[in-house]
């Protein structure tokens, strides 16, 4: 089949399913059994990696459905859910690492990601090496004998830069590393990261596949390899998502690639426009040709995302009077839903091997609205600092 005859007839094979297109939602804390042959053959089964209800909303076939279509959409063998992108941030990292491990992170991972490395991973033994995302095979500089895990984030947070996924993964296989990939910005439509050496890959399912800004979720889908430490982690941390959540996040992926290609052609016209503004000083989007990933990006991947970034030439006061005479974008953190969304970026605390020296940073998520009314609106905000 392919994708979108995928996303819209698989995630049905829940048993128990009633006559109808949507799973109901299960809010449950006690599954109750018909007897005690019944209960030991599903613990049976259970023990057995079978996706069967036990207790709560632990394999209840809603969730059970959205893990089966989230692994087949980033091409995995199985997935878990957890509450937050962070969550499965974590989820990931401690499926890969002991007391007295190395992590390698790049500069450009999510900001709260990288905290949970350098502060939690820290007081348990581990220890994080923060690397330059554009080091490419050069990582193997900095692998070390206990290095778990290289960790990648393809493109960067807020400054977008794009890794040579396939050089880094190949090093980190030779060294017997785990490759952990943060891909909540292309999702699998867009980045095949298991193709490209992915063993763990990360999807905050908050942003894309939820699409309408009213969930908090994660995902984090696993090779054959790598899914038995990933279920045992998952299972012992007890991270799951809400039931609703759940809901909400399998109705979403249903029109995942519909949205996903708007957000991109949307987003790669905005980003043209504003490639021309006299205030713009560099639009940090790998789209585009004139961006230093471009290479990278169009050999690597299949699409590009509604989220960039812009530098502008102006200061930081100019830049919080563009920012608040924008009418059709919000301002608000996360991003992947259906509306336009602003928030300035300062990142300045949270990099430490490629700091920004640039000028006002402002990250922008293009959402479904009419590029061009985006377009104006984004002139007449930029006219406002003169």
């Amino acid at each position: 089949m392919k994708l979108r005859t995928k996303l819209a007839q698989q995630g049905r094979k829940a048993r128990s399913q009633p006559g109808t297109v949507n799973l109901p939602v299960a809010r449950a804390s006690t599954v109750v059994f018909d007897s005690v042959e019944h209960l030991h053959e599903v613990q049976r089964r259970f023990d057995a990696d079978e996706p069967v209800p036990t207790y709560g909303i632990a394999n209840m076939p809603i969730r059970a459905a959205f893990e089966e279509l989230i692994a087949e959409v980033e091409g995995g063998h199985r997935a878990v859910t957890v509450s937050s992108g962070l969550a499965a941030v974590s989820v990931a990292v401690l499926s890969a690492v002991s007391a007295g491990d190395h992590v390698v992170l790049p500069d450009s991972a999510y900001g709260p990601g990288r905290r949970f490395c350098l502060r939690t991973l820290k007081r348990y033994g581990v220890e994080t090496t923060i690397y330059d995302p554009l080091v490419g095979a050069g990582i193997a500089a900095l692998m070390k004998p206990n290095t778990k895990v290289v960790y990648l984030e393809n493109p960067g947070s807020h400054t977008f830069e794009v890794q040579d996924f396939p050089a880094i993964a190949k090093v980190a296989r030779e060294r017997g590393a785990a490759v952990i990939h943060d891909n909540t910005w292309a999702t699998g439509i867009f980045f095949p990261s298991f193709e490209h050496g992915a063993d763990l890959v990360i999807q905050a399912a908050t942003k894309y596949p939820g699409g309408h800004s009213d969930l908090l979720m994660g995902a984090v889908v696993a090779n054959e390899a790598w899914w038995p430490r990933l279920r045992d982690t998952h299972r012992d941390l007890g991270q799951h998502a809400s039931p609703d959540d759940v809901f909400l996040a399998l109705r979403g992926m249903r029109t995942l690639d519909v949205r996903l290609r708007q957000h991109e052609a949307s987003g790669i016209e905005v980003a043209r426009a504003l490639e021309k503004h006299s205030k713009v000083k560099r639009v940090l989007h790998p789209a585009l040709p004139s961006d230093p990933g471009h290479a990278l990006w169009k050999r690597d991947f299949k699409g590009a995302a509604g989220l960039f970034a812009i530098e502008l030439a102006a200061s930081e006061a100019q830049s919080a009077t563009f920012i608040e005479a924008l009418e059709l974008f919000a301002l608000g953190y996360s991003w992947g839903g259906y509306e336009s969304l602003v928030v300035p970026a300062h990142i300045e605390g949270m990099r430490s091997v490629r700091p920004w020296t640039g000028g006002p940073l402002v990250r922008l998520q293009i959402g479904l609205e009419d590029p061009s009314d985006l377009i104006a609106d984004l002139e007449q905000a930029l006219a406002k600092i003169g």
